[in-house]
């Protein structure tokens, strides 16, 4: 009933728009309207089967425009401009993984991660001077910021290899890292499927910073040129409504795009729900079938008006990804920074959660790295490590808080997980505390039971990985085993392995040191600053100032870390 009150309300203000209204009102209109913009018949077809978008006469046009011709009016901020309100952005409560006892829970499975948006914000506070909240670190997302160079496979028919690597953990001796690095198969730039991209960008009154919309724009133009004559690119703007800029627009018309996203500009609330229907009506309208069908969410997650529910966004996002359209998320700007939820959507919506700070990292994200984002070589891709007893008395795995998955997940096939794409590189860690070493953390039981004779009988072996994941395009998973041997261990970490556990120990720090042992600040900056090889990028030249710059903060120089990172 409401649906049909709204389409004869609709049908009304279009008819008396089109009888009554002069050019030069509609232009008045279309400018009055912060944040809208003028949008086809054509998108209004593509939302009819949406439950709910908010329509107005000053988004729908009444006259039939041709595809390329749509006119987007600025924004016009209130005369008073936009008042950043106190601080309020939002990181999701998590707790650091516990220590295991082997014998009790030999078990450990969660979901693959590549999101990276953690360590480029966090950066963004230590230049500023401000000591990142616990909270806003997540340790699988520093590490993974770094590539490590995990051997690759060979071809595309096993998509990713799987390595491991043992050696005594650098901040405890008596302990021992497992590294565990998956590579995914570099495809070639000319085989890369064509994409449907749509750009979903906030340009509430929020965005109207230095550090949101026009990077943004820097941000996405970036991408634009790396665009190719087969792909489809549309641009979805929302504020008090949702509206569309650029209709299906083919990647080498790179002089359409680009004007499109120059005019845009901040002003109004936030409807980000409307946005996030619009968009996905958009990417099905264009739908590639075997391609790579995107949306890209641009935004400070400062969702104000319409839905804006986190647990109903999630739900819409999930239900969107079934149709084969993947959400990938970027952050921006501070203050009031909705991190929370731009990485939450990233995970339902099988995407990719990355934060923009500079055009630098944009580069890295959007040119670099697109290619792995567009190509999704493995799906639901799910670890899980049973550790022997008889080797292994207790472990810990290092991050991955918030992709931790039940046991009986893993076999499960319903059960979404992470996806990988094409030359993606995936890290994890586990702190090990071998049988008979003496530096046991959690207390004995007293009436603990004997090793098993199974564990016994596979000594040789300290842990079994195991890999689940499904080909694109298939509901079945395929299971990769790799028995982990004692023997493997090495009598010093690589410099690889050394510097992936600079990456946790530093994300450790900035949450409060309470894994680390004797280390301190100067221990960690010296593992930051030790010789790496080739640092193209300067990434991890850049990365040692980082752990300068928080040393600095927290002033852990003299102390251990775990009694000068708390405050």
């Amino acid at each position: 009933m409401q649906r049909h009150a709204l389409c004869s309300a609709l049908l009304c203000t279009l008819a008396l728009s089109a009888c009554s209204t002069t050019g030069d009102q509609q232009a008045k209109t279309r400018s009055d309207a912060a944040g809208e913009v003028a949008s086809a018949p054509a998108a209004n077809e593509a939302v009819k089967s949406l439950d709910r978008v908010q329509v107005t006469g000053s988004l729908i046009s009444a006259q039939p425009a041709p595809m390329e011709a749509y006119d987007y009016a600025p924004a016009t901020p209130p005369s008073t401009g936009y008042s950043q309100p106190a601080n309020t952005e939002k990181y999701a409560a998590h707790a650091d993984n516990p220590v295991h006892r082997a014998s009790e829970e030999p078990v450990s499975t969660f979901s693959i991660d590549v999101d990276t948006g953690s360590y480029a914000n966090v950066r963004r506070m230590l230049r500023e001077g401000v000591r990142p909240p616990a909270d806003a670190v997540r340790a699988e997302e520093m590490i993974n910021y770094f590539r490590y160079g995990h051997p690759a496979p060979d071809s595309l028919a096993t998509p990713f290899r799987v390595s491991t690597e043992l050696a005594p953990a650098p901040w405890n001796a008596r302990h021992q890292l497992l590294m565990v690095g998956i590579k995914g198969y570099d495809v070639p730039k000319a085989s890369i499927p064509p994409a449907n991209l749509v750009f979903l960008i906030d340009t509430s009154g929020s965005m109207d910073e230095p550090d949101k919309l026009p990077l943004l724009k820097q941000a996405f133009a970036q991408l634009v040129r790396q665009l190719r004559p087969q792909d489809r690119v549309s641009i979805v703007v929302y504020a008090g409504s949702a509206g569309l800029v650029l209709a299906p627009t083919a990647g080498d018309k790179q002089g359409e795009i680009l004007a499109a996203l120059d005019r845009l500009e901040a002003g109004g609330s936030t409807n980000g729900g409307d946005g996030i229907r619009l968009a996905y009506a958009m990417a099905k309208q264009a739908f590639i079938k075997g391609g790579a069908n995107r949306v890209i969410l641009a935004t400070d997650g400062d969702f104000n008006v319409g839905t804006v529910d986190q647990d109903a966004l999630e739900t819409l996002v999930g239900d969107q990804r079934k149709s084969g359209i993947a959400l990938t998320t970027l952050g921006f700007g501070e203050g009031n920074y909705n991190d929370q939820m731009a990485e939450r959507l990233a995970d339902v919506g099988d995407g990719n959660h990355a934060y923009i700070d500079s055009v630098d990292e944009a580069r890295k994200v959007l040119v670099r790295q697109m290619g792995g984002t567009l190509l999704t070589i493995a799906k639901d891709v799910k670890i899980q490590v049973e550790f022997n007893p008889a080797q292994v008395a207790e472990y810990r795995l290092i991050g991955y808080e918030n992709r931790a998955l039940r046991r009986e997940d893993f076999a499960n096939d319903k059960v979404d997980a992470g996806d990988i794409g094409a030359g993606h590189e995936v890290t994890a860690l586990y702190e090990i505390t071998p049988v008979g070493s003496g530096a046991e953390q959690l207390p004995p039981l007293r009436y603990g039971g004997s090793t098993a004779t199974a564990a016994k009988a596979r000594s040789g072996e300290i842990a079994d990985l195991r890999l689940r994941y499904k080909r694109p395009g298939e509901d079945a998973s395929r299971l990769i085993d790799t028995p982990i041997l004692a023997s493997s261990l090495h009598a010093q970490p690589s410099p690889t392995l050394r510097f992936a556990a600079a990456v946790a120990a530093y994300a450790d720090a900035l949450r409060g040191g309470t894994h680390l042992g004797g280390w301190n600040w100067n221990d960690i900056a010296r593992a930051a600053h030790a010789p790496v090889g080739a640092d193209p990028d300067g990434e991890r030249a850049e990365f040692a100032g980082l752990v300068d710059a928080a040393r600095a903060l927290t002033d852990g120089d003299a102390a251990t870390v775990g009694i000068a990172g708390n405050d």
